[in-house]
């Protein structure tokens, strides 16, 4: 039982309502609470108070929580104030940040009155048992001091024959026996005999006989001697032989009854394996939370802005109403998509949508690891599993425990590997590689593909009972060419991260280059639409960005996608006829023709407010050099 009502507690918060909620989830469990509105009064209260722990929020004016934090550990007085962060702030960097001040613990806002309460009681814990470590230390310095000092130690004597000669006061005092009682009885006997129920000091019977005959002195701390209550207590004593004119005559014993001293170092002891025992759960907790840190840190550092779900086309609503439906499940989800359609955004989206938000989602690129490695990064491994192991890791799915589990690329993972994750599926349990126990997981999965595995199966590289684990609930994300549509608010998006990350002023994208982007069959999808209008917009020299129809090349899989889809034409109800592939033009030509109309039309009309410029929505001196590369020119 943690005794408290020594214990005093800092609660420091610029917000009243906070400080409110959070002194009324303390009271009542015997802290001494002290409240302070901002850092300075903080600091002023810890120099006069020294308080066993404080709970601190970052956000303040003034000093915020890190420089208070760091002001305190700075102090050599106060360095042992466990500080415990409060904060709305939940990024990683935030929390790493924290530990780096010096902080103990981070809990996020809204907090849950349960975990502040448990946090507290944790830290309080390990603070009292460090107090009573030094405690027992120091009593135990102590009682050797004094034993030293008193000259309280027993004094028996032995003659040849092992009688008893005599004993001095304190031994008496410690064994109970006068002086006349003992004289002439075996020492062995008297006080190393075996107790009723057969209990028997380890020394052998003969042992101070053969002492004396080796002329040795013999020291021991860790037998028992008997005292006349027939009780034993462990004794520390030294056995010195006394030579005669001729032979050994006899022995002295010095004694000493250190009872108390065993008490202490068996308290001592379990104090010990309680902290230890604390700290182990700790450090594990900390393991976790680093490699969780770990882990989200490089997916910030990874984010890519296509990563959002921007559109409203009717292809992705049906996508997105169908994620929606499944995400507050915990059926397993596969993701069917060609490659940069955003298929690791869909899977966000489903676990935003769900119960399992507020735990992490760990990615996991299973075309992106090793063969050699992959086991291990998905269960973890022990110390000494293999040559570069090092110490004991969690696997991705440890990480993912009560959270959501993204397996992208699944189809890259080697039968063997695929066995492993079937079990994982089936009975929600795990072994690190290189142990033989078994650890219980709760992990929802998603994954995703690009590749068919209903052939995988068929060509035997695919398990089919994994692919039918797996396939529960299908969703295809379309790609960009059936959601054409979507690009004019998928560029804004992007243009308006651009000018934030370039450090330029783009308003949009012309008129001309948006008609390029709309006919464009896009075999990279969403990926190559960003990666197109990132490089235009650092060409770009204006606000309104011109896209080179260089940076949006006809590929070689458009080309045989549309030869496809003109093979497969049948004639219209009107009987028109079928267009054959060298009928098609390219989007440059395309761009010179349109730009040749509106010019006819306009009467070749290109500046002013009704000129072809302003249709476009570009600068005069822009379209008439996009003329002058077209080989556009005014007929006579």
């Amino acid at each position: 039982m943690i005794d408290n009502y020594q214990e005093t507690l800092l609660l420091v918060d610029d917000n009243p309502t906070n400080l409110q909620v959070l002194y009324q989830t303390l009271e009542g469990h015997g802290y001494k609470l002290l409240l302070a509105k901002n850092g300075e009064d903080a600091l002023n209260i810890v120099r006069k108070v020294h308080p066993s722990l404080i709970l601190l929020d970052i956000m303040m004016p003034g000093m915020d929580g890190y420089d208070v934090c760091q002001t305190i550990k700075s102090d050599p007085e106060l360095s042992d104030v466990a500080i415990i962060f409060l904060s709305a702030l939940d990024e990683v960097k935030d929390k790493v940040k924290g530990f780096h001040s010096g902080a103990v613990d981070y809990v996020a806002k809204p907090f849950q009155s349960e975990e502040v309460i448990a946090r507290v009681e944790t830290h309080i814990k390990i603070r009292q048992l460090e107090k009573t470590l030094e405690q027992k230390n120091r009593q135990l310095e102590d009682d050797n001091t004094f034993i030293l000092e008193s000259m309280g130690e027993g004094l028996l004597g032995v003659n040849k024959q092992g009688s008893l000669t005599f004993i001095n006061p304190a031994g008496s005092k410690i064994t109970g026996w006068l002086e006349y009682e003992i004289i002439g009885k075996n020492f062995h006997d008297l006080f190393m005999h075996t107790d009723i129920h057969g209990h028997r000091n380890p020394i052998e019977k003969d042992s101070v006989f053969n002492t004396l005959h080796d002329h040795m002195v013999r020291q021991s701390d860790n037998d028992i001697f008997w005292n006349k209550a027939g009780e034993a207590y462990p004794v520390e004593y030294t056995v010195t032989a006394i030579e005669g004119e001729t032979d050994i005559s006899s022995a002295c014993v010095v004694f000493k009854n250190i009872s108390q001293r065993k008490k202490h170092e068996k308290e001592l002891q379990q104090a010990l394996k309680e902290v230890e025992h604390l700290k182990e759960k700790l450090q594990h907790e900390n393991i976790s939370l680093r490699a969780e840190s770990s882990y989200l840190q490089e997916e910030i550092r990874s984010e890519q802005n296509y990563g959002e779900i921007i559109g409203n086309s009717s292809a992705l609503i049906k996508t997105m109403e169908e994620a929606e439906q499944v995400a507050m499940t915990d059926t397993t989800v596969l993701i069917n998509g060609e490659s940069g359609t955003g298929k690791e955004s869909m899977a966000r989206a489903i676990h935003q949508f769900s119960s399992r938000k507020k735990r992490p989602l760990i990615k996991v690129n299973c075309g992106a690891i090793s063969e050699t490695l992959v086991e291990s990064e998905l269960f973890g491994h022990v110390k000494g599993a293999f040559t570069s192991a090092i110490s004991d890791r969690s696997g991705h799915f440890e990480l993912a425990d009560k959270g959501t589990i993204f397996l992208d690329e699944v189809g890259e993972l080697s039968l063997e590997v695929q066995v492993k994750l079937l079990r994982v599926l089936q009975e929600q349990e795990i072994q690190r590689v290189g142990s033989g126990e078994v650890i219980k997981v709760d992990v929802r999965i998603i994954a995703a593909t690009n590749r068919d595995l209903k052939q995988m199966v068929e060509e035997g590289t695919f398990r089919m009972d994994l692919f039918y684990r797996l396939n529960v609930f299908p969703l295809t994300v379309p790609p960009l060419r059936d959601r054409k549509s979507d690009i004019p608010l998928l560029l804004a998006k992007f243009i308006d991260n651009l000018s934030k990350k370039l450090g330029k002023s783009l308003k949009g994208i012309s008129g001309v280059s948006m008609a390029l982007m709309m006919d464009y069959h896009w075999p990279g999808n969403i990926r190559e639409l960003q990666n197109v209008i990132e490089r235009s917009a650092i060409l770009s020299k204006s606000e309104i960005i011109e896209v080179d129809d260089a940076l949006v090349p006809v590929s070689v899989n458009q080309v045989k996608d549309e030869k496809n889809r003109t093979d497969n034409i049948q004639e219209n109800d009107a009987g028109g006829m079928i267009r054959r592939p060298s009928e098609y033009k390219t989007l440059a030509e395309n761009e010179k023709l349109y730009i040749i109309d509106l010019l006819t039309d306009l009467h070749w009309v290109i500046g002013g407010k009704k000129g072809a410029a302003a249709i476009l929505d570009v600068p005069a001196s822009t379209l008439r050099s996009r003329m002058k590369k077209l080989g556009i020119e005014r007929p006579e």
